[in-house]
C-alpha cells in the first residue's frame, strides 16, 4: 500500500486520465520532475481516506507514469529512446536534453485565475471574458474591450496571442515561465521540506497580498506618460493599467514587461517590487534563491552557490552519475559541472605513449588528433623530452629535431643542407630550397615571395634575368621589350634601325645595305650607285629595276635609246658615234 498526501492526491486525481486496464503492471511511478501530467493503469483499487494521518491510501496495483515518458526528442532523434523525466532536473534523464526540447503535450493555456487560484468571482468575470475572446480566436485576453484586434496590434506580431499561431506556442511557454506553478502552491513542490512549509505559505501569502496582480487595458481620454518608456500615450489609445503603482500610472502595451527578463508580461500578470515590474518568477527571486537544477524556490537556510546559481544541498550534482558535488572539486564542460571522475572517463583523451587516461591533474598535450602526458612526450628514438621543443612527425610517430633530420629530412637543392624540424622551406617543382637559399643566381638577393624567373636549373630576379637574357638593340644597346626588327640575325629597336646615312626610319621601308650597314633607297643611289650615261640619275637596282653596261657607260634600261630616232635599243643592234649610240638606220644615214 502507497500512502500520498491529501494535496498529492487530488493533484493527481484532478490532472490524471485513466486509461485501459492493466493485470500485469505492479509500479507506482510518481515523483517526476515538476509535477507534469500523469495517466493511471490500474487494477480494481480501493482508495482509503485516514483522517488520522490526513492521506489516502493506495492498495498495491496502480501504476501512475506521465503521458509525456517515451516522447521522441526533437533534437537527438534516433539517439534518445524517448523522454524519460530526471529525478530531479528540468531535462530528460536519457539524453539529457531540456523536456520542451522533446515532442512533449502543452497544457498551459488555461485561464491565469486558475493557475494563480483566484477567488470565484474573478474567475466568473474572466470566463465571460474569455467566451468572447474564443469568438474573435484568442485564447486570452488580458483586459475587456470592444476592440480586440486594435489592442492585438500595439503587441509585436509573433506574440499576438491567435490560437494556433506563433503567438499562441509563445503565450503557452510564458505562462509555465513567468508563471512556475511551484512558485503558486505548495502542492506543486517537491523539495520544501515540512518545517519550511510555514516560511512558504507566508511568502505566497504576502506576494499575493502586496506584490501579485492582474493589469487591465483601458482606451486613454487624455494623453499620459509612459512608465516605461517615458514617451507620450497619447489619447484615445490603449495604456495598461497596474493598479498597485496607482490609478494615474499607464504603459504602452508594448511596454508592459519584466524588468529582468524583458518579456511581454503574459496575459498582463505582473508583481511590483521597489516600484519596479517584474513576472512572478523574477519578482521571487528578488527574494528567495531558486535551485538551478529543480527549478524551485529555496527556503533552507542551508544551500549551495556554484557557478554563480544557486542549488538546493543535493542538487549540485553532476551532470553525468549525479552524486553530490557540494564540497567536491568539479570541472564545468558545456556549463554543466562534472565529478573528476565522470569528467575523465566521458572527456578526458588517452596518451599516445602509455594509452593511460589524462586526468584533469595532468598538462594534455596534443597534435593534430594525438594526446600525451607532459611526461610522455619524448622522441621515438633517442626518448629526449619535446616539451617546447622543435620536432618532427613520421608515419604518427614524433621525434626531435636531430632524430628527424637524420632519418627522414629532405636537402636543400641550394646549399645541399638538410631542412631541419620547424626550418621555413621553399618550394617550386620538385625542387626545394631554404628560404636564405631560395636567392637569384646572379646577385644572390633572397627572392622570398617576390617573383622570379627559372631558366634551366637556375633562378633569376627579373632584373638579373633581364640583364642577363634579355634582347638588346644592336645600335643602342638596351633591352628590347616591344616592337624590334630583326636585320641579318640582328635585333633592332624600330627606332633604332634607321639610314646609316640620312636617319631616316627604314622599319617597313625598302632599302638597301652597303658594308653592312642599311641605306635607305635614295642616300644608298646618291653615294654608291652607278649613274645612267642618258638621264645622269643613279641606277639603284632597288626593286629589280633593269640596266645596261657597255665599256664603261650604263643606262637604264629606259634611258638606253637611238641618239636620233629614239626608238629602244634593248635587245637590239646598235653604233656607236662618240657618246651617242644610234640604230643601224641612223646610223647609216649620219654616215651619208
Amino acid at each position: 500500500m502507497i500512502h500520498l498526501p491529501v494535496s498529492t492526491v487530488s493533484i493527481i486525481l484532478r490532472r490524471c486520465t485513466v486509461v485501459t486496464e492493466c493485470k500485469q503492471q505492479q509500479q507506482i511511478l510518481l515523483w517526476s520532475h515538476g509535477w507534469p501530467r500523469f495517466q493511471v493503469k490500474y487494477l480494481p483499487v480501493c482508495i482509503i481516506f485516514s483522517s488520522s494521518s490526513s492521506s489516502f491510501s493506495f492498495f498495491q496495483g496502480i501504476l501512475v507514469q506521465e503521458i509525456d515518458e517515451g516522447r521522441p526528442c526533437l533534437s537527438c532523434g534516433d539517439n534518445c529512446s524517448g523522454f524519460r523525466p530526471h529525478q530531479w532536473r528540468k531535462h530528460c534523464a536519457i539524453c539529457k536534453c531540456p523536456r520542451d526540447v522533446h515532442d512533449v503535450t502543452h497544457k498551459e493555456s488555461v485561464n491565469v485565475h486558475d493557475r494563480l487560484g483566484l477567488n470565484k468571482e474573478g474567475e466568473e468575470e474572466h470566463q465571460h471574458r474569455h467566451q468572447h475572446q474564443q469568438q474573435q480566436q484568442y485564447p486570452q485576453l488580458p483586459a475587456s474591450s470592444s476592440r480586440i484586434d486594435d489592442f492585438m496590434t500595439s503587441w509585436p506580431k509573433d506574440k499576438v496571442p491567435k490560437r494556433n499561431s506563433q503567438g499562441d506556442r509563445w503565450r503557452e511557454h510564458q505562462l509555465a515561465f513567468q508563471l512556475p506553478r511551484q512558485d503558486l502552491a505548495l502542492a506543486y513542490c517537491r523539495y520544501v521540506e515540512p518545517q519550511n512549509h510555514t516560511s512558504y505559505q507566508d511568502f505566497v501569502a504576502a506576494r499575493n497580498d502586496i506584490a501579485l496582480d492582474i493589469a487591465y487595458v483601458k482606451e486613454t481620454s487624455t494623453r499620459a506618460q509612459c512608465y516605461g518608456c517615458e514617451g507620450n500615450i497619447p489619447a484615445g489609445t490603449f495604456g495598461v493599467m497596474a493598479p498597485k503603482f496607482g490609478e494615474n500610472v499607464a504603459w504602452h502595451p508594448a511596454c508592459f514587461q519584466c524588468t529582468t527578463c524583458a518579456e511581454l508580461l503574459v496575459d498582463l500578470t505582473y508583481c511590483v517590487h521597489e516600484e519596479q515590474l517584474y513576472c512572478e518568477r523574477h519578482y521571487a527571486e528578488q527574494l528567495k534563491p531558486r535551485c538551478s537544477a529543480c527549478d524551485e524556490l529555496i527556503f533552507s537556510g542551508e544551500y549551495t552557490k556554484a557557478m554563480s546559481k544557486d542549488w538546493h544541498l543535493g542538487h549540485f550534482s553532476c551532470w553525468q552519475c549525479d552524486e553530490s558535488l557540494t564540497g567536491q572539486r568539479y570541472v564545468l564542460r558545456d556549463e554543466h559541472p562534472y565529478c573528476v571522475k565522470c569528467y575523465e572517463t566521458v572527456f578526458a583523451n588517452n596518451c599516445d605513449d602509455c594509452n593511460r587516461v589524462i586526468g584533469i591533474d595532468s598538462k594534455d598535450l596534443s597534435y593534430k588528433d594525438r594526446h600525451w602526458h607532459e611526461a610522455c612526450f619524448l622522441c621515438n628514438k633517442c626518448r629526449l623530452s619535446l616539451v617546447d621543443k622543435q620536432f618532427g612527425s613520421k608515419a604518427d610517430k614524433i621525434f626531435c629535431g636531430p632524430c628527424y633530420d637524420s632519418m627522414y629530412a629532405t636537402r636543400c637543392d641550394g646549399c645541399g643542407e638538410i631542412f631541419r624540424a620547424g626550418t621555413k622551406k621553399m618550394e617550386y617543382k620538385s625542387r626545394q630550397w631554404h628560404e636564405k637559399c631560395f636567392s637569384c643566381f646572379v646577385c644572390k638577393t633572397p627572392i622570398g615571395t617576390k617573383s622570379f624567373i627559372p631558366r634551366e636549373q637556375d633562378i633569376y630576379c627579373s632584373g638579373c634575368y633581364e640583364e642577363k637574357f634579355a634582347t638588346r638593340c644592336v645600335k643602342c644597346t638596351k633591352i628590347i621589350t616591344t616592337g624590334g626588327v630583326t636585320y641579318k640575325n640582328d635585333p633592332w629597336h624600330r627606332e633604332c634601325f634607321t639610314c646609316t646615312h640620312c636617319d631616316k626610319s627604314l622599319a617597313g621601308q625598302r632599302f638597301t645595305s652597303k658594308d653592312e650597314k642599311p641605306y635607305c633607297a635614295e642616300c644608298f643611289g646618291e653615294l654608291f650607285a652607278k649613274r645612267c650615261t642618258a638621264c645622269t640619275k643613279p641606277i639603284t637596282g632597288i626593286g629589280g629595276t633593269r640596266f645596261i653596261s657597255f665599256e664603261d657607260r650604263h643606262w637604264h634600261n629606259d634611258c638606253f635609246q637611238c641618239a636620233s630616232c629614239n626608238v629602244t635599243l634593248v635587245g637590239k643592234g646598235f653604233i656607236t658615234d662618240g657618246a651617242d649610240i644610234l640604230c643601224p638606220e641612223c646610223a647609216k644615214q649620219r654616215v651619208l
